[in-house]
Order: C-alpha cells, then sequence, then structure tokens
C-alpha cells in the first residue's frame, strides 16, 4: 500500500446525516487501519448546519476545505427548518456551489438490485432481477445554471419565471467522453438521453455525442428521447446499462431509476471533476427519523466504496465494501426502509456494525 495519505472533508450536514456519517466513517476507518491505508478526515459545516452556525450553507472555509482535500463525503442537507429561508441562502444551495466551485460536472448513479431486495421493488421480480445500470449525468450545466434566471413582475403585477437550458459542445464532449469510458469498462453499451425533436440544447447534445462516439468504435450508441426512457425504465430496465444524459433529464430518471431497487436508502453517487470529487448517497435528509437510529446507512457505506475505487484506485478495497453490504444483506438484516416479514429489523448504528464485521472477515 502506498504511503500517500488520503485528505477527505467530511460534510455530515442535517436531519440523518451525522448518523450515516458515522457508520461510513466507522467502516471507512476499520478499512484504513486494517489495510494500513493513511487517511486524514477533517469535519465541515455546510447546509442547514452552516447556516444556524454562520448565516450562510455554505461558508468560506468549508469551501477551502472542500478545495484541500483529495476527496468530499456528505451526508445530506436541507430540512423544513430552512424552507421559510430567501432561495439565496436555503441548504440545498450549498450542493449547486460544490459542484460548481469544484467544477464536479459528471455525476454517478450506479442502480444496482440486490438479489436479497429484489421483492422490496415495486416492478415484478422478473423485471428487476439482475439490475445494473449506470447513470452519468452532467451535473454543471442545464436550467440548474443557465441564465438569464429568476422570476420577474412586469407593470401590471404580472410575474414570469424564467430558467434556461443551455449547453455548449465542450460542455457535452467531456461528459460524452467520460460515458464512453465508462462503457468501455462495462458492457460497451451506451444510451444517450435528450429531446432532440424539440429542444435545441439537445439537439446539439445529440450531435455531440455522436460525434464524439466515432473515436470509440467497439462502443454501441443509441439514442433515445426522454419521455420514452422514462417508460422504459419501467417496462424492460434490464435493457440499459450506462445511460449519460443532461443535469435536468438526469435528476428526473436517476431517482426513478431508485425506485426500481425497492428503497432510495440504498444507492449512492459519486460527483467527479477533473481534480475534485464528492461523495454522497442520493436520498435526502428525512428530518423526520433522524436521532432515532433508524436511518438506513448504506447508501453511504457504498459512497465510501465509491470514492475508494474513483479517488484513491483502490478497486478490491472498494470491492470488499460492497460486498461487506451484500453480506450483511444476505445474513438477513433490515432497517425499517428496506425491512420485509422473515428479516431482521435493525437500526443504524446497529446496521454500521453488522457490515464493519462482515469487512473485517474479507480482509482476513
Amino acid at each position: 500500500m502506498t504511503n500517500q495519505e488520503y485528505r477527505i472533508a467530511v460534510f455530515a450536514g442535517d436531519g440523518v446525516g451525522p448518523e450515516i456519517m458515522n457508520e461510513a466513517i466507522k467502516v471507512l476507518t476499520t478499512l484504513a487501519d486494517k489495510k494500513n491505508i493513511r487517511i486524514s478526515l477533517k469535519d465541515g459545516l455546510i447546509g442547514g448546519s452552516a447556516y444556524d452556525a454562520f448565516g450562510t450553507p455554505f461558508p468560506d472555509q468549508s469551501l477551502n476545505l472542500a478545495l484541500e482535500s483529495d476527496a468530499v463525503l456528505l451526508g445530506a442537507v436541507g430540512g423544513p427548518k430552512w424552507e421559510g429561508l430567501d432561495y439565496s441562502v436555503r441548504p440545498e444551495r450549498a450542493l449547486l456551489g460544490l459542484r460548481e466551485k469544484l467544477g464536479l460536472y459528471a455525476n454517478l448513479r450506479p442502480v444496482v438490485v440486490f438479489d436479497e431486495l429484489v421483492d422490496a421493488s415495486p416492478l415484478k421480480k422478473n423485471l428487476v432481477q439482475g439490475i445494473d445500470i449506470m447513470i452519468l449525468r452532467e451535473l454543471t450545466g442545464d436550467v440548474y445554471f443557465g441564465k438569464p434566471r429568476g422570476v420577474s413582475k412586469d407593470k401590471d403585477g404580472l410575474r414570469t419565471g424564467i430558467n434556461t437550458m443551455i449547453y455548449n459542445e465542450e460542455e457535452i464532449r467531456r461528459i460524452a467522453v467520460r460515458a464512453f469510458e465508462l462503457a468501455r469498462a462495462r458492457r460497451k453499451s451506451l444510451l444517450s438521453v435528450d429531446k432532440a425533436n424539440v429542444l435545441e440544447s439537445t439537439e446539439l447534445w445529440r450531435s455531440v455525442v455522436t460525434e464524439t462516439g466515432r473515436d470509440y468504435p467497439d462502443i454501441e450508441l443509441k439514442h433515445m428521447y426522454v419521455d420514452n426512457c422514462a417508460m422504459q425504465l419501467v417496462r424492460n430496465p434490464s435493457q440499459f446499462d450506462v445511460i449519460v444524459t443532461t443535469n435536468l433529464f438526469g435528476d428526473i430518471l436517476s431517482d426513478e431509476a431508485a425506485m426500481l431497487t425497492g428503497s432510495i436508502g440504498m444507492l449512492p453517487s459519486a460527483s467527479l471533476g477533473e481534480t475534485s470529487a464528492l461523495y454522497e448517497p442520493i436520498h435526502g435528509s428525512a428530518p423526520d427519523i433522524a436521532g432515532k437510529n433508524i436511518a438506513n446507512p448504506l447508501a453511504t457505506i457504498l459512497s465510501v466504496a465509491l470514492m475508494l475505487r474513483h479517488s484513491f484506485n483502490m478497486p478490491q478495497e472498494a470491492s470488499w465494501v460492497e460486498k461487506a453490504v451484500a453480506d450483511v444483506l444476505k445474513e438477513g438484516w433490515r432497517t425499517q426502509d428496506i425491512y420485509s416479514a422473515g428479516t431482521k429489523l435493525t437500526g443504524t448504528e446497529e446496521m454500521g456494525t453488522a457490515v464493519v464485521r462482515q469487512l473485517v472477515s474479507r480482509i482476513f
């Protein structure tokens, strides 16, 4: 193992964030101790907790901490407590700030259905069994960052809201390259999703993705309109391998795909830039269950596995963590969100401890 020290910024955030982060850190530090991996963990505030302390959801010290780190591990942000704030200082603005300041343009959202959780899916078993989809969402363009934007009022008091859907070819090309490289490492199949029949920005998207594909003759490239893709994810999800799409469409499709697994609490994500990366579960802060030791920490633990694989080039260690999670599920342990008759209900902390136990047994 290299003597390099890996610097990790830890933002637990709001709601259940601190609880699930505790379990992810427990898994990470166990692995580091057993395999002599040098890590440096530094905590920071972001989201609602940062607003309460500093009057802003994304203070400069948190940005500097993120910029000085090799990777960022995030819990969750937001909650009803801060919904009355001005839009500019709501907790969610911190996420957009992190993406923009760190240049995190590629959002990876794996959608994997564990065999033990097939019955938790709202779809029939034959439709979801064995699903392994990677959704790659462009993260720094589109309507979330396009200008002009905002709500204005004319002289008659009529309000108008505007957001600008915008992409340039360089933004599209760099996410397309990531997508083709991902597809090459998997099953060599790539689907690009757009709405090129009515939206000029995604007409350009389709054109640039097609041009980029000429450099990857070994990859089968297909295109699909977003409405058809949304339908196909429910009708026949197993047809998909790697899906690349825009910021807006990726936001919607990845949440739809997440529910194929039966629980949004099972899915991790990675947001990658050229030199920085952010890892987080895709679920929210769930303030209604915060502090009750019932939140599912597995998505955050699996986000640690993504960090090991994509930021630290430790595929074996990442696989150990992923297999430890699978082993715990095979033993029948379930948090409330994935519990069913015949399985064993457990809490947040106990689930993390179970993953640590399985991880140690795999290492030795």
